[in-house]
């Protein structure tokens, strides 16, 4: 399917995740994102409270909470991390959950 210009571009039935695309980074976004984050404590503290407040019983929301406290790493002169680390962690959480989590 041609998209106008030439290019060809997924049929609405194809996403980017199965035509084996990273839809969210690639290596030109990867090198760009390990760029500075500043220290900010108040975003840390921010982010940390969603966290703490969208956190439950389910495994979705113990998901979601960890997601948050690792992008508040970002922020935490304490902590070493990129946003492409981040993105990798969470690919590999969501690939172990897609499969049917680890005792499978």
């Amino acid at each position: 399917m041609s998209d106008g210009d030439g290019a060809s571009s997924p049929s609405d039935s194809e996403s980017d995740a199965d035509l084996g695309l990273d839809p969210v980074v690639d290596d030109a976004e990867a090198a760009a994102a390990d760029g500075d984050f500043p220290a900010d404590p108040e975003r840390v503290a921010f982010l940390r409270d969603i966290a703490d407040d969208v956190r439950g019983e389910s495994g979705e929301s113990r998901q979601l909470a960890a997601i948050l406290y690792r992008v508040s790493d970002l922020y935490d002169p304490e902590e070493e991390t990129s946003p492409v680390e981040i993105y990798r962690n969470v690919e590999h959480i969501m690939e172990i959950k897609a499969q049917g989590g680890i005792d499978r």
